[in-house]
């Protein structure tokens, strides 16, 4: 099967025991209450299993997009699944024109994840990381 970037917005089983994993930080059914217009998921499936997601928070005032709990399963990491994910999410949003992410993340994801986002065209910024 073919690696699909899909925006979810009900949760099937699977999905949430794929969600823990990649998110373990995260109340999973909390996630999937805050699901809306302005607050959604994309995650990246392979196989029906879930490899990456991350949620956009979205000010459509402002044409931005804020990202959360960017990640890919360890095992699937360096592979291109974040760089899809990322590259697909925002072809999926043609109407945000400025993303950010936070640069407080913790310190063992610090380096790799500024030196992914590097590569993905962000720059780092005082307050995170932007794409304009």
């Amino acid at each position: 099967m073919k690696l699909t970037i899909e925006r979810l917005t009900v949760l099937i089983p699977q999905d949430k025991l794929d969600l823990v994993k990649i998110l373990p930080a995260v109340d999973i059914d909390a996630l999937q209450q805050q699901l809306t217009d302005s607050n959604v998921l994309f995650a990246a499936r392979f196989n029906d299993r879930l490899l990456g997601a991350v949620q956009v928070e979205i000010d459509a005032a402002w044409g931005e997009g804020r990202l959360m709990g960017l990640c890919v399963r360890p095992e699937t990491r360096r592979l291109g699944v974040g760089l899809y994910l990322l590259a697909e999410t925002r072809r999926q949003m043609p109407d945000i024109v400025s993303w950010w992410l936070s640069n407080q993340q913790p310190l063992e994801y610090a380096a790799l994840l500024g030196k992914f986002l590097s590569a993905c065209g962000f720059s780092e910024e005082p307050d995170g990381w932007h794409l304009r």
